[in-house]
């Protein structure tokens, strides 16, 4: 009987978390990080405050919680890609790439819910959750790229423009994807296919950016 109430308890408080975090995502979705309250988020959760402040301590803590669920499968591919010391810098960008598709093609909604907090200036939180300065700064992919440009193999510029120019051609096409659909006459499969097909330029587009 024990071990019945056990489990049922775990289930609850397991039920009552999922009901928070869902209601959590949306609040912060339409009011963004600084205009959400806890309080939002109990009563979108239907529950009261003391009940979400027993389960998550604060509103940092909580958004924390939900950017790690957001990225977190996506950070642990990326960090295996970019130190896998038996692959090239080069192969590197292509998987880099093919990440983010797969990560995009999953949560389309994940770019502009970031940019928006970013804007907000909510950077500090946002890099704390993923760790993703640290991820690029200290990583086999890093390493490779200093080399190629002591090699002369790139032109000589800060990493963060290779980056920049990587995200851009990757990401922005899924953040515009209802305008660009509108414009191209194209329904939400037609566009997913036609990414497909862009996906290998876009690593060949990042490589000449480099050269260039």
């Amino acid at each position: 009987m024990k071990n019945q109430a056990s489990v049922s308890s775990t289930m609850k408080t397991a039920k009552t978390e999922q009901k928070i975090m869902a209601a959590a995502i949306k609040v912060f979705q339409d009011k963004g990080y600084a205009g959400t309250r806890t309080r939002d988020i109990a009563e979108e959760a239907g529950i009261n405050l003391a009940l979400l402040n027993y389960y998550f301590r604060s509103k940092e803590k909580l958004f924390e919680i939900i950017m790690l669920q957001s990225m977190g499968d996506f950070m642990q591919i990326m960090t295996a890609v970019i130190n896998n010391e038996k692959t090239t810098l080069e192969q590197k960008i292509g998987d880099i790439i093919e990440a983010y598709h797969e990560l995009l093609y999953d949560k389309p909604g994940i770019p502009i819910f970031i940019l928006s907090e970013l804007r907000q200036g909510n950077h500090t939180i946002f890099l704390k959750a993923t760790g993703l300065k640290k991820i690029y700064q200290h990583s086999v992919f890093a390493k490779q790229y200093e080399a190629a440009i002591a090699k002369k193999k790139y032109t000589s510029r800060p990493m963060i423009w290779m980056i920049m120019n990587l995200m851009s051609m990757t990401i922005f096409p899924f953040m515009a994807s209802p305008l660009l659909q509108m414009i191209g006459d194209m329904n939400q499969k037609e566009y997913r296919a036609f990414l497909k097909t862009r996906k290998p330029l876009v690593v060949k587009w990042v490589l000449q950016t480099m050269k260039s």
